[in-house]
């Protein structure tokens, strides 16, 4: 009876939240909403079996929002959160069913963006979701607004009704919607203030810091998280590096971060028991993204070039590189580390790389027309997905078999 009489509830609720000029009315029953969102999954992190070669077998697409611009998966590899920039929504998706389950659409507010192809500001919205990272047990999802200057949190899961509430004029609305698109609850999140147009976010895993790149300060804020108190994170260092930055990795083990500089050609190294800038790498033009093995080796994609690249940060020796179709952008690393997925852009391709001891053998160059940029990957004992967003708001699973074979 209990679980008929909170369907009943949310049928209810969703009839009766309908606009901005209804939002106190619907702040008002928050406990009663927030009772039946998802409860914190309780899958640990998946941690699949060794396999040495991956087989190609089929692709399926999913319509994400206007404008997507990055996947992201939570530990557990059970759902997939799409960041849709022109759509000011995030897409929260099922992997088994690769269905929307549900999403969050932004409230729009007037703000100035940015025209990459003219490089001069441009009428826009705040509320633009670029990047995501996700933090305490998968509970809260850190999302970077390219207008707003700024990261919110979204807390994903029932019991923090205070993380819902409106407490600030400065506050982000979002409405929750169901998976027929329905609207069924409204949220407002805190916008905290890190710098101008920001983009990647990652962290350590203690959930104890967050970093940011923030494109146009030429600057990385690094974060105190502290999920029991508004606004649930706040900054306490700022890092100048010498021109733009985007992608990040931390070596935990070295104690040290390492930052694409996009604007130049080097990676800026930070000291982690500091957070100040320690010196810069010199590598090839306009680095993009990076990810990293268990050595410690960075793998980077580099834009303008079309080539990826192995570096060893402990030396700034160019290992290997290998050439890509155009425009390389987001790049993902296996479980294993020994494949490497590299979306293009304006290739309109996504190249499949293996990692080998001294050099990349590509295995792969798969069409995914719509300017793929984004990419992360599920695996399980016996397959892996490329979950891959292009920016006509399509998301392609490329699907693969795995072998030691």
């Amino acid at each position: 009876m209990q679980i008929i009489f909170s369907l009943i509830s949310i049928l209810f609720f969703s009839c009766n939240i309908q606009a901005d000029n209804k939002t106190k009315n619907n702040i008002s029953s928050k406990k009663e909403i927030i009772s039946v969102l998802p409860a914190v999954s309780k899958d640990t992190v998946v941690k699949p079996t060794a396999y040495e070669n991956i087989t190609y077998q089929s692709l399926s697409k999913i319509t994400a929002g206007s404008g997507t611009k990055s996947v992201v998966f939570n530990s557990s590899m059970t759902k997939l959160y799409a960041m849709n920039l022109e759509g000011m929504s995030v897409y929260e998706i099922d992997q088994k069913t690769k269905k929307i389950i549900r999403s969050f659409k932004f409230k729009a507010t007037p703000g100035t963006g940015w025209d990459y192809d003219k490089n001069i500001p441009i009428n826009s919205f705040e509320e633009k979701p670029v990047e995501a990272y996700i933090t305490n047990s998968d509970s809260v999802l850190w999302v970077s607004l390219h207008n707003a200057e700024g990261i919110v949190p979204i807390f994903l899961h029932q019991g923090n009704v205070n993380a819902h509430s409106k407490i600030n004029e400065s506050d982000k609305l979002i409405y929750v919607k169901d998976s027929s698109n329905k609207i069924y609850d409204s949220i407002y999140v805190p916008i905290i203030k890190t710098g101008k147009t920001p983009k990647v976010i990652t962290g350590t895993s203690d959930n104890k810091t967050l970093l940011v790149s923030n494109w146009h300060s030429y600057n990385i804020s690094v974060l105190q998280v502290d999920i029991t108190k508004y606004p649930f994170a706040q900054v306490i260092a700022t890092i100048p590096v010498s021109s733009i930055p985007r992608g990040m990795v931390i070596n935990e083990k070295t104690k040290k971060t390492f930052v694409a500089i996009m604007g130049g050609a080097s990676l800026a190294e930070i000291d982690n028991t500091t957070w100040k800038y320690s010196k810069d790498i010199q590598v090839a033009a306009n680095p993009r993204h990076l990810v990293q093995d268990d050595s410690g080796r960075i793998f980077v994609s580099y834009n303008k070039i079309s080539q990826i690249a192995c570096i060893d940060p402990s030396t700034g020796a160019t290992l290997f590189t290998a050439n890509t179709s155009i425009q390389p952008r987001s790049i993902a690393i296996s479980k294993n580390k020994k494949f490497l997925f590299v979306t293009c852009y304006n290739g309109n391709k996504v190249d499949v790389f293996k990692i080998k001891k001294d050099g990349f053998e590509l295995i792969n160059e798969l069409d995914c027309p719509g300017n793929p940029v984004g990419v992360d990957i599920f695996e399980d004992n016996n397959k892996l997905e490329a979950w891959v967003c292009s920016y006509e708001g399509i998301i392609t699973i490329f699907s693969y078999n795995k072998s030691n074979q």
